[in-house]
């Protein structure tokens, strides 16, 4: 937008038009603009394509209500059985994150607000698949508070211990249990690593030291997630056959009877012997009862009526 032979009143407006971060900011600038702007005939052009940008941003809005409107204010996620959720301000690196530990395809820039709508990606440990979500900057209009307070973990990603306070007083609805995950240590030396290391210790956080840009501390950031969601891995086997290759997720204090229940309701009905193999057992292939509780790596083997 050229601002040749404007005045200090409109030049004002199109630089806090160029800076505005949000639409309903970019509306507000141009109606000043259209205001400001010179009505004779040598600028009938430029008052014509300002009046054009306004009617189409304000045309956008309207449309995004309406499609907020129709979707309750947020996309659909199906949630699994395992679900993290990474928040942050702009820039704190979710999105590098996001790409590092997930299969998700996710738009990496230095601007600010890249992420505009959830980033949905699955995540491996040891073979179990943990449901990533990459929210919006915490700052911006495209947060989605309702995901972060429904999920089973939150990583709380930093760059300055100061943005701990300030993200958890957002979050503060929050039922998921917290990893304050420290980022871009690649930027630091090892002095300065000690003393945020020593401090996060010293208020007993939960928490991590990672760079999404160089990889440290990431395989150790996702055995913390699966261990923070507190979920136990439990194989199934048929008789006379190796255990299954992906594992059922059940909750602590899981019984026997869950677990056949989770397989297909009703089928604990039809089981008439269950055997035992791993850490809740006695011995291997211990008889058990359905109301026998079930520790995280069991293996299982029903046998029906």
């Amino acid at each position: 937008m050229a601002s040749t032979n404007q005045s200090p009143q409109y030049q004002k407006a199109e630089l806090k038009f160029l800076n505005a971060k949000t639409d309903a900011e970019r509306v507000a600038c141009l109606e000043e603009m259209i205001r400001e702007c010179p009505k004779h005939k040598s600028s009938e052009k430029m008052l014509a394509n300002l009046k054009t940008r306004h009617n189409k941003l304000v045309d956008k809005i309207e449309r995004n209500k309406r499609v907020s409107k129709s979707r309750g204010g947020k996309i659909g996620i199906k949630k699994e059985d395992m679900q993290a959720v990474i928040v942050g301000f702009a820039n704190s690196g979710k999105s590098s994150l996001m790409s590092r530990v997930t299969n998700a395809k996710t738009e990496i820039s230095g601007y600010e607000f890249t992420t505009k709508m959830p980033v949905v990606g699955m995540m491996n440990v040891k073979g179990v698949p943990i449901q990533m979500i990459d929210v919006p900057a915490i700052e911006s209009e495209y947060y989605d508070k309702g995901i972060v307070n429904t999920a089973d973990t939150v990583l709380i990603l930093i760059s300055s211990l100061e943005e701990i306070e300030k993200i958890r007083k957002i979050i503060d609805r929050s039922i998921g249990k917290q990893i304050i995950v420290f980022n871009k240590i690649d930027l630091l030396d090892d002095a300065e690593k000690r003393k945020i290391f020593a401090s996060l210790q010293s208020k007993k956080y939960n928490f991590s030291m990672i760079s999404a840009k160089t990889q440290e501390g990431i395989e150790e950031l996702k055995e913390k997630i699966f261990q923070c969601l507190d979920k136990m891995r439990i194989y199934t086997k048929q008789p006379g056959k190796e255990k299954s290759e992906k594992p059922v997720i059940m909750g602590p204090e899981s019984t026997a009877k869950e677990l056949a229940e989770k397989i297909l309701h009703g089928f604990s009905s039809k089981i008439k012997e269950t055997k035992i193999w791993g850490p809740s057992s006695k011995f291997p292939g211990q008889k058990v009862g359905l109301n026998h509780k079930l520790k995280d790596l069991d293996i299982v083997e029903f046998k029906t009526k």
